[in-house]
């Protein structure tokens, strides 16, 4: 299926600015599809830009982790917000929405590479951040469950 942004003036098409979009954001609002029911959470995120995936640590178990598994399809929105206009009612932004595929990683090193990219992406200094919480040790790695959201496609757009 084909999606574009409605308000042509206001879609952003230029490649690096979606990019930098995904890339300053710090957290996506996930809608999921349970039954025929619609479900939304929430994720802070990691992005590997070269992949084009998205990585995510959650607990064990849990509602999302169940929705997923009977369907993985899912639709994320990145917001950039630039803060309410008072007086204007205008709010400018800056937002990406994202179609792809969500699954729970089960390889151990695509695991640690998930964490690798969540901590980078979110940490100022992800090294010390890595060293201080004894990453490093795989057991660490079995304390939580990584996500992987593989985006197969992005539109953009900017309000004012």
């Amino acid at each position: 299926m084909s999606h574009h942004v409605r308000r042509t003036d206001r879609a952003i098409t230029d490649p690096a600015h979606v990019e930098s979009i995904i890339e300053r954001g710090r957290y996506c609002t996930f809608a999921l599809c349970d039954g025929d029911e619609p479900y939304a959470v929430a994720l802070s995120y990691g992005y590997d830009a070269c992949a084009r995936r998205m990585y995510f640590h959650v607990a064990h178990a849990g509602h999302k982790l169940d929705v997923i598994r009977r369907n993985p399809s899912a639709c994320g929105l990145v917001v950039i917000d630039h803060g309410y206009t008072q007086g204007e009612c205008e709010h400018p932004f800056e937002s990406a929405v994202l179609r792809g595929r969500m699954r729970i990683v089960e390889d151990e090193e695509e695991k640690r590479h998930a964490l690798q990219v969540l901590v980078g992406h979110l940490e100022d200094d992800p090294t010390a951040f890595w060293e201080s919480r004894g990453l490093d040790d795989a057991a660490e790695h079995r304390r939580y469950t990584a996500l992987c959201f593989e985006i197969e496609s992005v539109t953009a757009k900017r309000g004012k």
